[in-house]
């Protein structure tokens, strides 16, 4: 009796009759809005395409017919590496006759040159990749040619099951292979919507038209089960439509430098794929050196000895090799110290071939974690290299063969390795816990229980030694397998209120220094640690470099906004996700970044942000369901902007019908009217937030992650202590958890504060009613 009460009865007390207004501030993915997201129109024709007459739906043809008539349409798709050989091959097939082919985006690598072949035996490299969308792994390529002939484009959601279809490729490089099969489902898989079709799929489908009896393309073939071999998955062709109808067109010259190194700061031999990401330093592919080795140079200047180098270092497989270089002559010749095979070894490497290298030292250590970050120390001496891993001195040499030269990166064999936070100095401090704190700490944890939640005083007790105390936990964590669940759930909270106190210090900034690009990584960073605020901060500062790189010194305020709409979404591609809208990546700015794709309010965001570093003012506006920005130009009219759709001016009127849209039948039209002004008010900062939080908030209802809409709903509250809605939702979610002292906390706020329109006596109720039941406990 008592549980069903607490369930139910938050709302209902807590919950006092908001305004529509004041709901409608609501989210892009948000149950609230009623606003259809541009992914709801992926059923519509593209207008790029110039369509051949649809097939009657009597009009069934054999195999052999479908095949003759389609094969001129379908092409062989493949990428080159940096040594220019072929390195991936797939199908692709045509959607418009001047040159756009359709295929699956993992087919075309990541910044390589892409070629396509027909049947017929002609060639073409890929102009532009016209259209991208990497949460559905799609892609758009466009080549110098017209008077191709495109494939129709069916409806998916007319697809039934036990229907006969067809797909085309070049499984295992034999091109233009045919196989028939029937469709066995339509259902998700990785968030995607899907065909399951039962049919034979291999390497080099993937990219292929899945086509019914009269030749209509139903979709593009893109994965191979891992339970059968008769057993395959396309894409459906509505997901491709959107990229059609609005595609984010990158040239060749663009996209073969995406995520490539500076020049200016690293300096790859030996083969294999160098590349980075915000930060971080990523490697794949086979190195050309002996035993698949690769070097990566830095440039930066390296000391005199005594010296010090470090990285943190994470890689797979654990069979794998990759750490530091140095003392390197730029050739052949260096030291490397690296976990190999979960070992560490002292390599001193003195030419080509392994008969050249010698292995000073081979060790195991306990303090290595394998498929974990591990921080690499060197100190180069006058007299030898001691060698250190996670703050743990591991190898002492006295080998002083090499006394001078580069550092860098080394990877072996077949790793994929990534690297972050490379340093070098005269000494670099330790960034592992002392003992005294390691002390500490573990002394804080002797009055854990295991039947308890961490208290928030404990949680306020760690937190000011940051990283530190993660370090710590996880290390408890791996001596103690039995308290592992507790000590990482307590580490997830300390880097949760780490991070909502770096969010609220600035959102606290006076408006002329607060960086809302920075809060926003912050939320980004509340689900993924990782999120490397500073190296995202740095690449939107490329960009805007990269814009007024382009600008004559005398450019005007006009100029600017039309550079930078060039640059982010001519040259850059960035655009407002069509197929998967309410994935939650949207919401993540760096995800938003770094795949070039994102929700009206994180396009928006990082537009004013740009704009703002190009000394422009572009305001938010918080239109109901759909997020937009007014720039305001010293002299000169305002212009609402749809981000969402590559900068579009959006007229006053269509904004207004949007607002009229959602709260006509709502509202008196005085009433109406005071909605529209303030819904065409410039958002503050804090609603921006918010709105964003909310976002996510919506994302988690819907997959009843209840931890996670808690950590959104305390994050708006440090934001905004006051938002009354996120106190009374944050106590109902308490109790459903059993978090019951946590829920009497904020009753006890929401009694000091007594809001207008709450229930006192029931309140008060529903607080005795929970210290009974937590005394029970």
């Amino acid at each position: 009796m008592l549980k069903s009460f607490l369930l139910g009865a938050a709302w209902l007390v807590l919950c006092w009759q908001l305004t529509p207004p004041q709901l409608a501030f609501g989210d892009e993915t948000g149950k609230e809005t009623t606003a259809k997201p541009p992914a709801e129109t992926a059923t519509k024709d593209p207008e790029p395409a110039k369509k051949a007459a649809t097939p009657a739906a009597t009009d069934e043809m054999s195999v052999e017919e479908l095949v003759e008539r389609a094969n001129d349409s379908i092409v062989v798709v493949t990428f080159s590496g940096r040594d220019g050989k072929r390195q991936g091959l797939g199908t692709g097939f045509v959607v418009s006759e001047d040159g756009l082919i359709a295929t699956n985006m993992h087919v075309i690598g990541e910044a390589r040159p892409v070629s396509v072949e027909f049947k017929d035996g002609r060639k073409f490299d890929v102009t532009e990749i016209h259209a991208t969308e990497k949460s559905m792994d799609l892609a758009v390529l466009r080549i110098a040619i017209t008077g191709l002939k495109p494939l129709v484009l069916g409806d998916s959601d007319t697809l039934k099951t036990g229907q006969s279809v067809v797909a085309i490729g070049n499984p295992q490089g034999l091109r233009h292979s045919v196989v028939s099969g029937v469709v066995s489902e339509k259902r998700e898989v990785d968030n995607k919507p899907m065909i399951q079709v039962a049919m034979p799929i291999e390497r080099g489908n993937s990219g292929g038209p899945l086509l019914d009896r009269q030749g209509r393309v139903h979709g593009i073939i893109t994965l191979k089960s891992q339970v059968t071999d008769n057993l395959g998955f396309a894409v459906v062709v509505n997901a491709l439509k959107p990229l059609l109808e609005k595609p984010n067109p990158i040239p060749m010259s663009r996209w073969t430098t995406i995520g490539t190194l500076s020049k200016r700061d690293w300096k790859p031999l030996f083969g294999a794929r160098w590349r980075q990401r915000a930060g971080r330093i990523l490697v794949d592919d086979t190195g050309s050196g002996f035993g698949g080795r690769s070097l990566c140079l830095s440039t930066l200047d390296v000391p005199e000895r005594p010296f010090e180098l470090a990285v943190q270092v994470r890689f797979t497989p654990g069979s794998g090799a990759a750490g530091l270089v140095f003392q390197s002559d730029g050739d052949q010749k260096h030291y490397g110290f690296y976990p190999s095979n979960g070992s560490l070894r002292l390599t001193r490497f003195s030419g080509s071939s392994v008969y050249t290298w010698k292995v000073l030292k081979e060790i195991d250590h306990d303090a290595y974690r394998p498929d974990e970050w591990n921080t690499l120390k060197v100190r180069v001496k006058e007299d030898g290299i001691d060698c250190f891993i996670n703050g743990e001195l591991a190898i002492e040499s006295d080998d002083v063969a090499f006394k001078s030269g580069a550092i860098g990166l080394a990877k072996f064999r077949n790793t994929q390795a990534e690297f972050r936070n490379f340093r070098v100095a005269k000494e670099i401090p330790s960034d592992q816990p002392s003992d005294e704190t390691t002390k500490r700490i573990v002394d804080v944890l002797a009055d854990l229980k295991p039947q308890t939640q961490p208290s928030g005083m404990l949680i306020d007790q760690l937190v000011p030694d940051g990283q530190t105390t993660q370090t710590v936990l996880h290390r408890e964590a791996l001596l103690l397998e039995q308290r592992a669940r507790q000590l990482r759930e307590l580490a997830a909270q300390v880097h949760t209120r780490r991070t909502q106190q770096e969010l609220s210090e600035e959102m606290n900034q006076p408006p002329e220094k607060l960086d809302l690009l920075k809060a926003a990584l912050l939320i980004a960073r509340l689900d993924n640690q990782e999120v490397d605020v500073a190296g995202y901060l740095t690449e939107v500062d490329r960009i805007v470099d990269d814009v007024r790189a382009t600008l004559p010194e005398d450019s005007t305020e006009d100029n600017r906004l039309a550079a930078l709409n060039k640059h982010l979404f001519e040259q850059l591609g960035f655009h407002g996700s069509r197929t998967n809208y309410y994935s939650r990546s949207n919401s993540y700015l760096n995800e938003v970044i770094g795949d070039r794709e994102g929700l009206p309010i994180t396009l928006s965001l990082l537009y004013m942000e740009l704009a703002r570093r190009l000394d422009l003012k572009v305001v938010g506006i918080g239109l109901p369901g759909h997020f937009v920005v007014r720039y305001e130009p010293t002299e000169g009219d305002p212009q609402i902007l749809d981000v969402f759709d590559q900068a579009s001016v959006m007229s006053r009127e269509d904004a207004e019908a949007i607002i009229r849209g959602r709260f006509g039948k709502q509202l008196s039209e005085e009433e109406l009217e005071s909605a529209i002004k303030d819904f065409l008010t410039a958002s503050t900062p804090q609603s921006i937030i918010i709105r964003m939080l909310t976002n996510l908030r919506g994302v988690a209802e819907e997959s009843r992650d209840i931890d996670a809409m808690l950590r959104y709903l305390g994050t708006v509250l440090v934001v905004n202590p006051d938002h009354l809605e996120s106190r009374a939702r944050r106590i109902d979610l308490q109790i459903r958890a059993d978090r019951l002292q946590e829920a009497i906390t904020d009753i006890d706020w929401m009694l000091e504060k007594r809001p207008e329109g709450m229930d006192v006596n029931r309140v008060l109720q529903l607080r005795s009613d929970l210290e009974s039941k937590l005394q029970a406990m």
